[in-house]
């Protein structure tokens, strides 16, 4: 597929931000300031796409089901079996067509665009991941759209930043917090957004610049998401019944079981990706596969229709009791069973809606069954919530995001407590048991190794000898300010190293730093030199640093460049 036509927009729209970079500068805005108006530019953005992928669900959900069941009417009401294979077909054929770009799916590919690539992301890329999951999605396909809620929103932000042309290490954190500004987009939960880009995309890396980016991002994408889709629970139920102290010693429980079922569920979707790629995919082609497993999601969903979708009006039905505990039971089996090889035989989708569910079956059974054998008269609506965030936390290690996207998306405060404790209790035991997240599990299946938001794999078999460039741009630190500034324009970098007479390093410079200054720059031009506005604080590194550790330090930070420097002489700049 050609998408050249997309030209004149993009360059419309970059021309448009060029003037708007220029007018901003004019006004001489503090660097912090003028992160801030990107970063909400930026949610608002996000929003806007999360509301058209919403849109995007429901236009499939019609062709499929209203138009595309029709003429299939003279199947009567088993038409619905052929919907969920016919929509892995189409999918197959996208990753047919665009093989490379099927890889970088979900919140994985969006951690690994983040870690490894700067967070750039190409908008084939996000245009792709916009398309596939909403037909899955839409066919009636049992996954959940938050995954590729945040490969969408990373992609408009990486976008984003390419266009302002901004520096890697910023770009990585547009993507990170466009990521999260889509789940608070699609869950109508900007505190859980933050905390899904803090606890998954940028796995804990936290820096005070990346966490402002977060907030204003998530709350202005939550707030366009507010104006188009309404402000209304995800969930309705009736206020649980206030929770006695008696009864914690059962969210432990709940907590425990919670962990395992977590468990249980990142082993078996493991072992059906290592089957699929390592068997069947080698002796018959990915489409049959896709509709043989499309077939068994619209056989499932014939019987149990509640199967279908994304599931929340199911989960609905469960806080309302109106689903009997053996159904109830059949759909936690059908959903675990179902996820795992809708994902792995290609289709495309997420999996936070799909522990929501798993997690309200199981606080529904475990409720009704302790009410049954000890006679209790437990307020099963609270162990669904609380299920709910305990499995969702379990499955993805997100304890603080999983407590905090239930308490938006319910609205309701009286069960956090109990909410807290087993949110906790089971991340803890799975995060024992199976130490990283799902996803990063995935990225550690195709021979990645991420830690501290960075790239780890073999970088600690090289070092900064192998890839510095001995090319430095060396500024004596009496120039005087305009032959600074001109040299700055015509050097492809942005940040100069200042040496005093014995070209020793001095000091740094980088472009932000001379913005300010360049905005009075008649007044100054003839009273300033470099040394008086060089920054002193030099982190250096050297040749025999590894380059983990040097990733580390330029994601702590935040830096484009370190100087490398002789170890018995910190004086001597080397690259």
């Amino acid at each position: 597929m050609n998408f050249s036509y997309l030209s004149p927009a993009a360059k419309f729209f970059r021309r448009w931000l060029r003037v708007f970079q220029e007018k901003l500068s004019h006004i001489n805005m503090p660097e912090y300031t003028l992160f801030s108006i990107y970063s909400i530019i930026t949610g608002i953005m996000v929003g806007l796409a999360a509301v058209a992928f919403h849109k995007a669900i429901d236009l499939f959900t019609y062709i499929f089901f209203e138009l595309g069941a029709g003429n299939f009417s003279f199947w009567g009401g088993a038409a619905v079996i052929i919907l969920p294979a016919l929509g892995m077909l189409l999918q197959s054929f996208m990753i047919t067509a665009f093989p490379e770009t099927a890889k970088k799916r979900g919140v994985a590919g969006v951690i690994k665009a983040v870690s490894m690539r700067g967070g750039y992301i190409r908008f084939r890329t996000t245009l792709f991941h916009f398309i596939a999951p909403a037909i899955n999605m839409g066919s009636g396909g049992t996954v959940g759209p938050e995954g590729p809620a945040a490969q969408i929103g990373g992609g408009v932000a990486s976008k984003l930043g390419q266009l302002l042309g901004i520096s890697d290490a910023r770009r990585r954190v547009f993507t990170a917090a466009g990521a999260g500004a889509a789940i608070s987009a699609v869950f109508n939960t900007p505190l859980g957004g933050i905390f899904f880009a803090l606890e998954i995309v940028l796995l804990n890396d936290f820096q005070s610049a990346t966490f402002s980016a977060l907030i204003l991002a998530s709350v202005s994408a939550s707030a366009v998401s507010r104006i188009f889709l309404g402000d209304s629970p995800a969930f309705q139920f009736e206020t649980p019944s206030l929770v006695s102290y008696h009864e914690f010693y059962l969210f432990i429980a709940l907590g425990i079981t919670a962990g395992i079922l977590s468990i249980a569920f990142i082993r078996y979707s493991s072992g059906v990706n290592e089957f699929f790629h390592k068997k069947m995919l080698k002796s018959i082609p990915r489409w049959s596969l896709m509709v043989f497993v499309g077939l068994i999601v619209g056989l499932a969903g014939y019987f149990y229709k509640d199967i279908f979708g994304i599931g929340y009006l199911a989960i609905n039905k469960i806080l309302d009791g109106t689903i009997p505990w053996d159904i109830v039971f059949i759909l936690l089996v059908l959903k675990f069973f179902l996820v795992p090889i809708i994902l792995n035989s290609g289709g495309f989708g997420g999996i936070f809606a799909p522990a929501l569910f798993l997690g309200a079956c199981f606080g529904f059974l475990f409720a009704t069954a302790v009410n049954n054998i000890w006679g209790l008269n437990l307020d099963t609506t609270t162990f669904v919530l609380v299920s709910m965030g305990a499995v969702l936390g379990g499955i993805n290690s997100i304890p603080i995001s999983a407590i905090l996207i239930i308490f938006e998306m319910t609205k309701d405060y009286s069960f956090i407590l109990p909410l807290m404790l087993a949110v906790i209790v089971s991340t803890t035991i799975v995060q024992l048991v199976v130490k990283n997240s799902v996803h990063v599990k995935h990225l550690e299946e195709q021979g990645y190794a991420v830690s501290y938001g960075k790239h780890t794999s073999i970088l600690r078999s090289y070092f900064v000898k192998d890839v510095m460039k001995p090319e430095v741009v060396l500024i004596p630190e009496d120039t005087p300010l305009p032959v600074l500034v001109g040299e700055l324009l015509e050097s492809s970098y942005s940040t100069f190293f200042i040496v005093n007479k014995n070209n020793k390093l001095t000091g740094t410079i980088s472009a932000s730093e001379l913005r300010p200054i360049i905005a009075e720059y008649e007044q100054l031009r003839d009273m300033l030199v470099v040394s008086d506005i060089a920054s002193q604080d030099i982190t250096r590194v050297y040749e025999t640093d590894d380059l983990d550790y040097v990733l580390k330090m330029f994601g702590d930070k935040n830096a484009e460049y370190f100087p490398v420097v002789l170890k018995e002489d910190l004086g001597k700049i080397i690259g």
